[in-house]
């Protein structure tokens, strides 16, 4: 019996290496680049502010344009991340207290100290343009 659950476990493993490890078209991901492709909108007011505070603090992780990075974070540009799944509450929520690992294979996300209420505001307009210009309501 313990020998079929570890094959079961090692099969299961197996499966998210190789689920993230190749992309759509067949190629190999690499450490790093991004998961998905974003088209990026005219940015202005909140949402150019958005992007910069983005940049600074979450794109390490969240990758350029919140296209996530293979590797290190997930891609905000994401239909789990729609208004209607994740609401705005869940950034703030995120950046204040972190996120225990739930929907992505990346790990914990540690709470961002140094961005205030303000700042995710404008990081969450930055995000939910991205999202709308990617056809993501």
């Amino acid at each position: 019996m313990r020998n079929v659950l570890l094959t079961v476990v090692l099969a299961v493993a197996a499966g998210v290496v190789w689920w993230f490890a190749i992309r759509e078209d067949g190629s190999e991901a690499i450490a790093g680049q991004p998961i998905v492709e974003v088209k990026v909108p005219a940015l202005e007011g909140a949402t150019e502010d958005g992007a910069q505070i983005f940049a600074a603090n979450c794109a390490q992780c969240h990758g350029e344009n919140a296209s996530g990075r293979n590797g290190f974070g997930p891609p905000l540009v994401h239909v789990i991340y729609e208004p209607n799944h994740h609401g705005d509450l869940a950034f703030h929520l995120a950046v204040k207290q972190g996120v225990r690992a739930h929907h992505w294979p990346f790990g914990n996300m540690a709470p961002v100290p140094g961005v205030g209420e303000d700042d995710v505001n404008k990081i969450i307009a930055y995000v939910r343009t991205l999202q709308r210009a990617n056809g993501i309501n």
